[in-house]
């Protein structure tokens, strides 16, 4: 049987939390393999590389990852500045991945298809932990398989976008429609200009990077006429997006509140509120929207393109095989899900979570980064960076590091926790007395693992 204390710590996913991870594991001694999908690090992150993130720099540097580079003369950029997806990259990540200890430990190009244990499905319970971890990674070689003895799952979620039915379901018509579709946040005022300039574009969703596609598609109808636009979002309570203003500890976040609160009162956009997408439909050569409102029936449209901005979901079929315990509707780590519910937060703030809290039936098997969040529409990277301190300190088998959880991060300026009978009660944060625990944050232009 292998040895387990011979085989390397699995890392999926080579963006800011898994490099992070990596960086932790190596500095204490631990071998790793990182494993990222993408052609480079952080290949989702390039993917929104244009939006200008609202977390400045000393809230998206790992400190451990911040000591190796150091050792190569690498110098942080300024702590208050906000970087984009693409200086992120070019200013931290890609050096870091770089450096002689991380670039002997990660593999590009290569997808993590499938885990399980060697010689076992999940139904078998005796001697599990005691077996290593498989995983079934795709190549441009081809498939292979290697052996781990714990895995840290970072993989994100940002390459499965929720569909625009409101059910959770694809409407109808949305694979038909695919090309007429962009998910997440396009670059309207660079690579994609041309697929919205002077067009009519209906953008679904209610979040911070729905905030950044509309505020630059009114950007672009500045310079490009023609250029129309249309909100669709399935709330009528938008205090959430709108934000706390100047009550807001991030004060690039709640300016992106402001800014298109002002947006929709001038005129820019056309908001409609309360609209439940649930199919697409052809009218000659451009688009309708069909959905229902409180009212009844709506039609939208005709338009020429839809942003699904209606945030993202755990990839689960490559864990199929192992034990997980996840919350019933977020899918995010079960311990997590009740402090992080959408439906009763979004203050900001959970309680500090570590290894205990991002663990799983499975032994060795952690997620962290956004995916422990599962389908919350809210996650800050720094909690990430903390997550992964906590995970390898008890991989290592220094429990008293791993339970020592300390994180403070900015409140949002925005709290709902109203009582049963007025669920769509909404109140200011104030002055809130600071938390050891992770601070909630637009998806990707929150900055994101």
């Amino acid at each position: 049987m292998t040895d387990l204390e011979n085989l390397p710590i699995a890392v999926i996913g080579g963006g800011p939390v898994g490099l992070a991870a990596a960086a932790h594991l190596i500095e204490r001694g631990l071998a790793v393999r990182l494993y990222e999908a993408g052609a480079s690090v952080a290949a989702n992150m390039r993917d929104w590389g244009h939006v200008r993130t609202f977390s400045p720099w000393r809230y998206s540097i790992d400190a451990v990852a911040a000591a190796i580079l150091r050792r190569y003369g690498w110098v942080s950029p300024p702590a208050d500045a906000m970087p984009t997806g693409a200086e992120l990259y070019e200013q931290y990540l890609r050096p870091l991945a770089a450096t002689p200890a991380l670039a002997a430990v990660v593999e590009t190009g290569a997808k993590v298809t499938a885990i399980s244990r060697q010689g076992m499905d999940k139904v078998v319970s005796a001697g599990r932990e005691a077996r290593p971890f498989v995983l079934s990674i795709a190549t441009a070689g081809g498939m292979r398989r290697d052996l781990a003895r714990a895995v840290i799952d970072a993989s994100g979620t940002w390459a499965t976008p929720n569909p625009l039915g409101a059910n959770g379901l694809p409407a109808d018509g949305e694979p038909e429609f695919s090309d007429r579709i962009a998910y997440g946040i396009p670059d309207v005022l660079g690579r994609d200009r041309q697929t919205f300039a002077g067009k009519t574009s209906v953008v679904v969703g209610a979040g911070h990077s729905a905030a950044n596609v509309l505020l630059d598609l009114a950007r672009l109808a500045r310079s490009a006429a023609g250029t129309e636009i249309i909100w669709v979002t399935r709330s009528t309570d938008l205090k959430r997006v709108y934000g706390g203003g100047e009550a807001d500890r991030l004060p690039a976040r709640g300016e992106l509140g402001t800014d298109l609160h002002e947006l929709v009162a001038g005129g820019g956009v056309t908001l409609i509120a309360g609209f439940a997408p649930m199919a697409i439909r052809a009218i000659g050569d451009r688009i309708v929207l069909d959905g229902e409102t409180a009212g009844g029936k709506l039609r939208i449209g005709p338009v020429d393109r839809i942003v699904a901005v209606t945030g993202q979901r755990p990839d689960l079929a490559m864990t199929r095989e192992l034990r997980l315990d996840l919350d019933p509707w977020l899918e995010s780590a079960k311990a997590l899900g009740p402090l992080i519910d959408p439906n009763e937060h979004s203050c900001g703030s959970v309680p500090p979570h570590g290894h205990r809290e991002l663990a799983h039936p499975e032994p060795g098997y952690y997620t962290v980064g956004i995916k422990s969040y599962g389908r919350a529409p809210t996650f800050l990277m720094l909690t990430g960076y903390e997550q992964v301190r906590s995970v390898v300190a008890a991989i290592a088998g220094d429990l008293t590091a791993a339970d020592n959880v300390q994180l403070v991060l900015p409140e949002t300026g925005v709290c709902s926790a109203p009582p049963a009978e007025d669920a769509g009660a909404t109140e200011s944060c104030g002055t809130p007395e600071p938390l050891a625990g992770g601070a909630k944050s637009g998806r990707c232009c929150g900055v994101t693992a």
